[in-house]
């Protein structure tokens, strides 16, 4: 199977605004060499900056139709060449073809949304007025001046370019730090994206670790839009709001999957493996904790197992295996530690719990432990790779109050026979998305919903209304016409008083329900 790309490298590194020594990257898929990346100063990050504001300054004259149309012309042509993309994200995150083709196929949702939502997203709004007819208010949107992006490496290309895409259709100018193992994918995507139009200066990329240029990053950024750990996450909000700007955070996640007394084993186990082992779980959204009721538990189990060892495992840059690699022996250390860990304290390996070195340099099996608890790291740290817990309960409440249970809040699933209850259960849930009978891409695809988290998974929104506003400043335009809101001549304080106070009963009385 072919596991190296013919997408020439070096000529995408001409798009980074980069004057440091470079660091050698490797491909995922064979841990060889990859490419040379050069890396940023600060000093870089300031010229990023200001070419990006002085061609933001054009681009916020160009009209908001036009603006979108540029990124439905990406769409188009992303559709197009989509294998070349394909190929650099495999090879910078090690993840399974059919996982690759999901980046391209949740940015192309994306950029169609904001491309034939934005303009009216935009347009100007009218407002209910302080007084009816001679009060007319506008609510305008403008917009902020220069965004930074910090993109993490799991998700390169999407969870870069779609928080980018609203920017500029917004009529922001963008300063983008991805991850160094991510940034040939971005790098692709400000090659496409200049040929659909977008002006060479607009979208700048700088490339670097976040201890020497993230903080460089931010301190410049009209606002802040960062996908990546909790921990790093804290700090990147420290520095905003030092600077009152605004931030949009993605964080982490330890996902609770519910399989409720009525749900159908076999549906349940099908859809928990897809959960599970998307990108080799290397995904926020994916799901580290099952939780299954005692009812279903051992049928659950036996489905959920069989189909685990029946995973077409691999990698290359074909379709056909179900779930790739880890990005990097940094994640495979992290991944055994765990495992190591919860297996030294009594937890039981029902399935998988090995390295597969034959396979590729960082495969790790599917895992799946059962009796794990609250002494092992893994409990309620984020893993981020395929090993998962299994966990016996009596009742709902139970699945409820445990998967609760934890700092975090971005994603949950559940699975039942009755859509009613499955949506009343979710509501119990302290998540920002939660999928009911189907896996994270259905809330996640469903892009004018927001997505986000709740508790240490995150602040904000991408996707949605929310998640294209976000880059705007309001501004609201009152027009008084007629009568003035001072008494008029002749006309005593108190008298106004009484006016006003009847014109108010009046108000409430018309709108009353």
């Amino acid at each position: 199977m072919r596991t190296s790309t013919n997408v020439p490298l070096e000529p995408l590194l001409t798009y980074a605004v980069a004057s440091a020594a470079p660091v050698k990257t490797v491909s995922s898929l064979t841990g060889e060499a990859l490419v040379e990346l050069p890396q940023s100063t600060e000093r870089d990050v300031a010229d990023a900056y200001a070419n990006a504001t002085r061609a933001q300054r054009s681009w916020a004259a160009v009209s908001v139709r036009e603006r979108a149309e540029v990124v439905l012309r990406f769409h188009d042509l992303l559709l197009a060449r989509q294998s070349e993309i394909i190929d650099l994200i495999q090879v910078e995150s090690g993840k399974s073809r059919w996982h690759a083709f999901q980046e391209v196929a949740g940015t192309s949702m994306n950029a169609r949304y904001y491309g034939l939502r934005g303009p009216r997203l935009l347009a100007p709004t009218r407002r209910y007025g302080l007084l009816p007819v001679l009060t007319h208010v506008l609510e305008l949107r403008a917009p902020i001046g220069v965004v930074g992006t910090i993109s993490p490496w799991n998700y390169p290309f999407e969870l870069g370019l779609s928080d980018v895409l609203p920017a500029l259709i917004a009529g922001n100018g963008v300063v983008h730090k991805p991850d160094n193992q991510g940034a040939l994918s971005v790098l692709w995507g400000v090659r496409l994206l200049r040929e659909c139009g977008v002006p060479d200066d607009l979208y700048q990329v700088v490339l670097g670790d976040g201890p020497g240029i993230g903080g460089a990053v931010v301190d410049r950024a009209g606002h802040i839009s960062f996908t990546g750990s909790s921990e790093v996450g804290r700090l990147v909000a420290e520095k905003a709001g030092r600077r009152l700007i605004g931030s949009s955070l993605e964080l982490g996640g330890k996902n609770p999957l519910l399989v409720l007394d009525d749900a159908d084993p076999a549906k349940a186990a099908s859809g928990a493996v897809r959960d599970c082992f998307t990108a080799a779980g290397q995904l926020c959204g994916s799901s580290e904790r099952v939780y299954v009721h005692d009812r279903v538990y051992d049928a659950f189990t036996r489905e959920f197992l069989d189909r685990i060892r029946r995973m077409r495992l691999g990698v290359g840059l074909e379709y056909g295996p179900d779930m790739g690699s880890l990005v990097s022996q940094r994640q495979l250390d992290t991944v055994t530690d765990h495992l190591e860990d919860a297996v030294a304290k009594g937890a039981h390996v029902l399935v998988g719990g090995r390295h597969r070195p034959d396979i590729g340099p960082y495969y790790f099996e599917p895992t799946v432990l059962s009796g794990v608890t609250e002494d092992m790291k893994c409990f309620d740290e984020e893993t981020f790779g395929p090993v998962i817990q299994l966990h016996r309960c009596e009742t709902v409440d139970e699945q409820v109050e445990r998967a609760n249970a934890s700092r975090y809040g971005l994603n949950a699933c559940v699975w039942t026979g009755d859509t009613a209850r499955g949506r009343e259960v979710a509501e119990r849930l302290e998540a920002g998305t939660v999928n009911v009978n189907e896996i994270f891409g259905v809330s996640y695809g469903s892009v004018d919903a927001p997505m986000g988290g709740m508790k240490d998974s995150g602040v904000g929104r991408r996707h949605g209304i929310e998640g294209l506003l976000r880059f705007t400043e309001a501004q609201t335009v009152a027009t008084q016409r007629g009568i003035p809101l001072e008494p008029p001549l002749g006309l005593s304080q108190e008298t106004l008083a009484r006016g006003y106070t009847t014109a108010l009963r009046v108000f409430r009385a018309v709108h009353r329900r």
